[in-house]
């Protein structure tokens, strides 16, 4: 390393309140080790802790330390960080939790209420937040309506806030920033909507904004902000900046301070069908890549493309891990990510070039990634150009947000995977003018709609140990110093594996599903394990599929904390519940043609995202319409939709609806409570999605 990333590196480690150390395998880590003070644990985003108090000999003895509840919370997906015995985490909303990290007492909540800002904004997404930054005292949350706040670590109190997206966009914040040296960087979501993303870099201490870099290019007329977005306008064609770009980085951005850099994993496209928005060909740049860039001023260095023209939804915004390994008898600085295509990218973080790509489940949209030009070498109409096809795996990939981890002292990856498959199709009524794709996820493997832990050689590129879960969204995962690997799962149980063989070594039950990442700290000598407890966030897209039976609002959401010997009961919670009691009047006829113009609305308003595809809902994020007595009275609708009473809560208000169209969304949750109550088909179901 050259003076200038020493330096920069130290600077980095020290303001965020720790010092320089080596960890196992060569990284660069925070310390000490007993805090969690980035999302993924340290700046390499290995979601490892050196931590080995609680190892494979003892983790017998593991029991809960302490438990709070979070009432008024659904989906929770963050990973708390630690520093100096205390956590910080976030709830669906951005509501941003303070709590002692060895007696679980609250100490402090800061409540944005982004619920007040940019109204119509809150319908594109479902509302989830991944967590927050720190650095020098100062905690950073981004809020569903788009702001960046700057918070007071020890009172909780605002210190700045910067609105980030355009007040007309679809864009939104739903990822945890990163804060490194003198600043912090948030990207953002909305990539689907045809929305141009960026990710942006703000002075940590002012939050005035010092660089951004855009994923697409924009109107060429108006001129190109870097040489980099002139060479990404080369690799599209049409009116593109018309038509919709996509490609936001909203989860996936890590900080290397070896090389002073920031890599960015950026999103889908939007429109999906690369016709539609790039009519004539063109890799599109940059989305579906990981991006390098200059820390200090976001200047583009390299990038690689793991989908060019992509067309699926496919997307590289999954968790990007630092780290050394030795190649072909070569030490090489590497990144590792495992995008949603199904592959798995070793990547020379000095040069972008990639060393090596191998599937990490059934994947059939590819045969293979040609090492020597880094291009995927795709099946045979692929883009859907000459029909539907199908092919593995869906856009949720065979892994999804959920993060992996990186064991330095195994030398393994262990990622959270999902196999289910998908047929795409052009669509002249998608959402975007001109046309756009339908994609309809299917189960046609008697395994479909599972998933796997799967501890991953990056070298050999092959797995080495698999253990199937019986669903696919299940939570993310944390690897220790003790060669333990802790998951919670979506049956409710989190649990410890052996780091090398697999073998499951305990378990407890939560009671409730579980999709965030585990966390780990010490305080006074004693070793710790925290996990957020909220199934929620995308389940509702899956429910086609299995039906988790935690009810929306039934069971409580918590933080559950463990430690060796600990000896604290869970409350009660309400057990799980897999029958769907409809509300059906079978008096009242169903008038197909207004079902039909609710069915529209439903997806076209966003009630889809919270509720739903196809009105079935899995129950845990959001009320399954078909059992809500508000939904069954059009009058109690009508009051909802216009008022906003539940905004606070995540459901926002829709003044623009006509009691007509009120009326039709009506006619169309009573037409699915229908089909329910009487286990037959009124209509044919629509398609999963249109984009």
């Amino acid at each position: 390393m050259g003076r200038r990333g020493l330096a920069a590196a130290l600077a980095g480690l020290c303001l965020a309140g720790v010092a320089v150390a080596r960890g196992g395998g060569g990284q660069i880590r925070a310390w000490p080790a007993q805090d969690w003070p980035t999302t993924g644990g340290a700046f390499d985003a290995q979601y490892y802790s050196p931590l080995a108090q609680i190892d494979t000999r003892n983790v017998g003895r593991l029991g809960l330390a302490w438990s709070i509840d979070l009432p008024g919370e659904q989906t929770l997906e963050s990973a708390p960080l630690v520093v100096g015995g205390i956590l910080y985490f976030t709830g669906q909303m951005s509501k941003v939790y303070a709590v002692d990290g060895a007696s679980g007492r609250l100490l402090w909540t800061y409540d944005p209420e982004s619920y007040k800002y940019r109204v119509a904004n809150q319908r594109s997404h479902f509302p989830v937040n991944r967590g927050v930054g720190y650095s020098n005292g100062r905690l950073f949350v981004g809020t569903r309506d788009g702001r960046l706040i700057a918070i007071d670590a020890r009172s909780g109190k605002m210190l700045w806030s910067r609105q980030t997206v355009d007040e007309a966009s679809r864009m939104y914040i739903s990822g945890a920033p990163l804060a490194y040296k003198d600043k912090v960087v948030i990207g953002n979501g909305g990539g689907d909507y045809g929305e141009r993303g960026y990710l942006t870099a703000y002075d940590a201490k002012t939050g005035r904004q010092t660089w951004r870099f855009h994923v697409a290019p924009g109107d060429p007329a108006k001129g190109h902000e870097s040489d980099a977005m002139a060479m990404a306008a080369k690799t599209w064609s049409g009116e593109y900046w018309k038509r919709g770009t996509g490609g936001g980085p909203w989860n996936g951005f890590t900080y290397d301070p070896e090389l002073d850099r920031v890599y960015i994993g950026t999103g889908n496209s939007g429109p999906y069908d690369p016709e539609a928005r790039s009519p004539g060909g063109g890799d599109n740049l940059f989305l579906s890549s990981i991006v390098a860039v200059d820390a200090d001023t976001g200047r583009y260095i390299w990038h690689y493309q793991v989908n060019p023209r992509e067309a699926w939804d496919f997307k590289a915004t999954m968790n990007i891990i630092l780290a050394r390994l030795t190649i072909g008898g070569r030490e090489r600085r590497v990144l590792m990510q495992s995008p949603t295509n199904g592959f798995f990218y070793v990547i020379d973080r000095d040069t972008g070039k990639l060393l090596s790509a191998e599937k990490t489940g059934k994947v059939t949209w590819a045969e293979r990634i040609d090492i020597a030009t880094g291009r995927p070498v795709e099946a045979p109409n692929i883009r859907y150009a000459d029909g539907p096809v199908t092919f593995w795996p869906s856009p949720f990939g065979t892994h999804n947000w959920q993060p992996m981890a990186f064991s330095p002292r195994t030398g393994l990856v262990y990622i959270p995977t999902i196999k289910l498959a998908a047929r795409y199709a052009r669509s002249p009524n998608a959402l975007f003018e001109g046309g756009g794709t339908e994609f309809t996820l299917l189960k046609v493997d008697a395994d479909d709609a599972t998933g796997a832990l799967i501890a991953w050689d990056p070298v050999a590129q092959k797995p080495r140990w698999s253990v199937r879960q019986g669903d696919l969204w299940n939570g993310g995962v944390l690897a220790t110093g003790g060669d333990l690997v802790f998951q919670g799962d979506f049956d409710g149980y989190f649990n410890a594996f052996d780091g090398r063989s697999g073998r499951r070594l305990w378990r407890f039950d939560a009671k409730l599903g579980i999709i965030a990442a585990p966390t780990s700290y010490s305080i006074g000598g004693r070793h710790y394990v925290s996990v957020l407890v909220g199934y929620g966030g995308s389940t509702q897209s899956l429910a086609l599929f299995t039906r988790a039976g935690w009810k929306y609002g039934a069971q409580p959401r918590r933080l559950l904390t463990f430690a060796l010997d600990g000896r604290a009961k869970l409350p009660w919670t309400a057990p799980r519940d897999f029958t769907v009691t409809p509300i059906d009047d079978p008096a009242l006829a169903i008038d197909q043609a207004a079902a039909d113009r609710g069915a529209r609305l439903y997806n076209n308003k966003g009630c889809v995202v919270c509720h739903g595809f196809n009105g079935r809902s899995s129950g845990a994020p959001a009320p399954d319409l078909q059992e809500s007595g508000i939904a069954a009275d059009p009058a109690a609708l009508a009051e909802l939709l216009h008022g906003g009473a539940l905004a606070e809560n995540g459901m926002p208000r829709f003044e623009e609806l006509t009691t007509a169209e009120i009326g039709d969304l009506h006619m169309y949750v009573r037409r699915i409570a229908r089909e329910t109550a009487t286990g037959k088909p009124v209509a044919p179901p629509a398609p999963s999605g249109k984009f």
